[in-house]
């Protein structure tokens, strides 16, 4: 998605705070609750949305594609069945999964 290069001015308060002007707040798509990421190296600093998927150009490029197929064809959504419901609950019966917990060594994909 090609965007248009612009900037905006924002104050720095005595603790730290500023606010995201609403015309970048509209062009990385965010709302309240939204997380934000800053960067910085040598050529200065960047915002980016915290969430987005810019990170890993494959899981990007699926998001897209899944998104878009969803939107050409939403007749091949599905609900799961019942048994599969269960299935998939018996496979994960007395696992604990907190989503913002560190993944710790190797992950295997």
């Amino acid at each position: 998605m090609a965007r248009t290069a612009f900037e905006e001015l924002s104050t720095i308060t005595s603790k730290g705070q500023t606010t995201v002007p609403k015309s970048v707040r509209q062009a990385l798509g965010l709302s309240e609750g939204d997380q934000i990421a800053f960067r910085v190296d040598e050529s200065g600093v960047t915002v980016r949305r915290a969430d987005d998927a810019q990170d890993d150009p494959a899981l990007g490029a699926f998001l897209s594609f899944l998104a878009k197929d969803i939107e050409d064809h939403p007749e091949r959504l599905q609900t799961m069945s019942p048994d599969m419901v269960k299935h998939i609950a018996s496979l994960t019966e007395g696992m604990v999964f907190d989503p913002n917990e560190p993944i710790d060594g190797d992950v295997d994909l």
